[in-house]
């Protein structure tokens, strides 16, 4: 599908790119991206509860090897441009290599410089070409992320507050800590986007963060790609943010990510670039690469009912399935317990049914949505359903979420595409659900620790979020209540 050039006139998100500072700069024009009002706060000022920050400069983020001018355009209009001077790392045969630190310090900044100091640490000798950052929104981000960059320097960073977070098979519950993770380039190439205004229009959002990752991953075309992606959890249709993405990427680029959390509260979550905590936003990392990345995805649900059809549904209202009232086919298939009552308190922080909407793929795999029961007695999920779609009711039980981190490690590291690496992977990426956590209960940490089991020496580095991201073979990829990874 060809990839349209934007509308004119087009406003509601910000747009703010970054290239890795360490490389050269290609030849050619001044980049420039415009930003129209978000709700991140400049350095100085902090948003609801004193978390969102933006201790960077004012527009577009940028490397060492150029030069900011930002200014105020109009009244909630910020534009900075970026000298063309900086370029994306990577592209030779050295391995990536991978740091990883955590740190439950109650100081924000204290936090930050932390972990970030363990990160750099493991990763040795070098200067990293990107940073991962989870937290949890107890901290006054701007704080957070400050201690961090003092520490990380000009690297481009990406991230997202957390509901719990995990590092080399360690889990950090919900309202706990920092972790962060520094690569070096190896042999990819990063770009990084973020914007802001998924609420106004998460479609357009995702086709220009998808653009500029991609313009700043370049000069030169590379064999594979991939793209990671944090958007805010509680803003805009995800699924409708991937159409973007998957609009310039095409089929053949897979994206893997996950929608940010904010430790069960249900109220504003968080994404991360640079020195910025960005709400209503998303950011993605386009990664070139000289071999193929892969983006396995597992949930571990099964099915309890034959597939059926949604007949009529309104946004997140599941009116009727098979022609008859849906919640009624429900208490069919679950006579035994009183499903009303699960499905009711499903929808509040810290609780999730093992009962779901399984979204039949034409290749017969499911894309799982949760499912429940709202004051006026109808039926929703959290994510919407299209209309005229083939579903099952899925559940699962503890054991049955557990059983699939060994697939999702030897799919990733352990993958055909793995097979054509020149090196092996540094890093496996996890992006697990908040919702899994709630049905594990007692048994959630066991999951990061039988990640990192079958990953043997393999870091695992990963955060449980509001819906994850795995788009690898059509336009679906948003997914509830399952594991996605990539290694790299």
């Amino acid at each position: 599908m060809t990839d349209p050039a934007p509308a004119p006139g087009v406003q509601g998100y910000a747009v703010l790119t970054q290239r890795d500072p360490h490389a050269p700069a290609p030849a050619g024009p001044r980049s420039a991206g415009l930003a129209t009002a978000g709700r991140s706060a400049t350095a100085g000022h902090s948003a609801a509860a004193g978390r969102s920050a933006n201790t960077g400069s004012a527009g577009i983020s940028h490397g060492a090897a150029g030069t900011t001018a930002g200014h105020t355009a109009a009244a909630g209009v910020t534009i900075g441009r970026t000298d063309a001077g900086s370029a994306a790392a990577g592209g030779g045969t050295a391995r990536c290599r991978a740091g990883v630190g955590t740190s439950a310090a109650p100081d924000a900044t204290a936090a930050g410089r932390t972990a970030a100091a363990a990160a750099l640490a493991a990763l040795g000798t070098g200067t990293p070409a990107l940073i991962v950052v989870y937290a949890s929104v107890r901290y006054r981000l701007a704080d957070l992320l400050a201690g961090v960059r003092s520490i990380t320097g000009e690297a481009p960073l990406v991230g997202a507050t957390s509901s719990g977070h995990f590092a080399n098979g360690a889990l950090a519950e919900p309202g706990e800590g920092v972790a962060v993770l520094a690569l070096s380039a190896g042999p990819y190439r990063f770009g990084v986007a973020s914007a802001t205004g998924l609420r106004a229009d998460a479609f357009g959002a995702g086709l220009s963060i998808a653009r500029a990752a991609r313009a700043a991953a370049e000069p030169g075309e590379a064999p594979h790609s991939a793209v990671l992606l944090f958007a805010d959890g509680m803003a805009g249709n995800q699924q409708t943010l991937l159409n973007g993405v998957h609009r310039v990427a095409g089929s053949a680029v897979p994206v893997a990510g996950g929608a940010a959390g904010d430790d069960r509260r249900l109220a504003e979550t968080f994404v991360f670039h640079d020195g910025a905590a960005l709400a209503d936003g998303a950011v993605a990392v386009w990664i070139n690469s000289p071999h193929p990345l892969d983006v396995p995805v597992e949930h571990g649900w099964r099915p309890v009912s034959l597939p059926l059809l949604v007949t009529r549904v309104d946004g997140s209202v599941v009116h009727e399935i098979a022609g008859r009232p849906a919640l009624e086919i429900w208490r069919e298939h679950f006579d035994h317990e009183p499903i009303d009552e699960k499905l009711r308190t499903s929808r509040f922080a810290g609780y999730h049914s093992a009962h779901a909407f399984g979204l039949i793929e034409p290749d017969g795999t499911e894309l799982i949505r949760g499912v429940f029961v709202d004051g006026a007695d109808r039926l929703r999920t959290f994510t919407p359903l299209p209309p005229y779609s083939a579903v099952q009711i899925v559940t699962c039980g503890q054991d049955d979420l557990l059983g699939i981190t060994d697939r999702v490690v030897a799919r990733s590291a352990g993958s055909p595409a793995a097979a054509h690496r020149r090196h092996e992977p540094s890093v496996l990426l996890v992006f697990s659900c908040v919702a899994r956590l709630d049905i594990l209960r007692e048994r959630g940490a066991e999951e990061a620790r039988r990640l990192q089991t079958a990953a043997g020496a393999l870091p695992t580095f990963g955060f449980y979020t509001y819906g994850e991201f795995a788009r690898t073979t059509g336009v679906a990829g948003y997914h509830n209540a399952t594991v996605a990874a990539i290694a790299l």
